[in-house]
């Protein structure tokens, strides 16, 4: 009798043994976000969902409050870059510190943040360093701008960053989605500081204003100076592998980033 009795427990333990395998593989596939983008659409996309959820991290694996391990600091790759966090402050089109930033720190996936170090050489002997106002943007912070977005009696920062856009249409503009691709890592808004003068220099529009004067094509009433500064950091920037978009001329995203497809949600600390 005990032959037969050895034979089931030894069964019953590879049944068990499988069942655990299968569980294993499925938590490490990747999750794929709800409706694919690409660096081309970036924080242009439409908001054609109104009630999406969290989007979902790399895997299941990680924790929301992991950085993951490809990520670095900015300021350790590119350490003569210049740093002004805007939602981290209260300066913003918001006008309050955003979910997500607990530091005014500049996080990038290290592709992006290499790539970003050719450009500084490159702008530095044209005279010119790299003043940087955002770069990877925890999901949890998009979130906030889309609520925000739906709320129409808050409009406290109207008067300085969309007076001429009626707040019921930033998101039928462009101006807000449910996804950015800084959400992805290797997206970053910046603009040029004069080495010379030690100032920020003159890009004819302020950054993050939500209108037609932050268009990189946009030059009526624009000097010659100004049209030639955003041509200088859009055409370095191309340079060493990022893409623009038409409506932020501050706005660049790595052209081969490693997380197309992914969005992350980890706070800025």
């Amino acid at each position: 009798m005990k032959q037969p009795v050895q034979q089931m427990f030894l069964w019953l333990a590879l049944v068990l043994s499988a069942t655990s395998c299968r569980q294993q593989v499925a938590t490490e596939q990747p999750i794929a976000p709800d409706t694919p983008t690409t660096a081309a659409t970036n924080d242009t996309l439409a908001a054609s969902n109104p009630t999406l959820s969290s989007i979902p991290e790399q895997n299941t694996k990680a924790k929301p409050t992991d950085i993951p391990s490809d990520f670095v600091l900015l300021a350790e790759v590119c350490p003569d870059i210049i740093q002004e966090i805007r939602y981290y402050t209260t300066y913003n089109f918001v006008g309050e510190r955003i979910p997500g930033y607990e530091r005014p720190l500049a996080y990038l996936t290290r592709q992006a943040a290499d790539s970003l170090k050719l450009v500084c050489d490159d702008l530095r002997e044209q005279g010119y360093l790299l003043k940087v106002f955002d770069a990877y943007r925890p999901q949890m912070a998009v979130d906030f701008f889309v609520r925000w977005g739906s709320d129409l009696e808050d409009q406290r920062m109207k008067e300085y960053f969309y007076p001429d856009c009626p707040k019921s249409e930033l998101f039928h503009r462009g101006y807000i989605a449910h996804r950015s691709g800084h959400t992805r890592g290797s997206t970053l808004d910046l603009t040029l500081f004069d080495m010379k003068t030690e100032k920020e220099v003159d890009m004819g529009g302020t950054y993050d204003f939500l209108g037609e004067t932050s268009h990189y094509n946009y030059t009526r009433g624009l000097t010659r100076d100004q049209i030639g500064h955003r041509r200088i950091l859009r055409e370095a920037m191309m340079r060493h592998g990022f893409n623009p978009i038409a409506v932020e001329w501050w706005h660049f995203t790595l052209r081969n980033e490693p997380y197309p497809d992914h969005y992350f949600t980890f706070p800025i600390r």
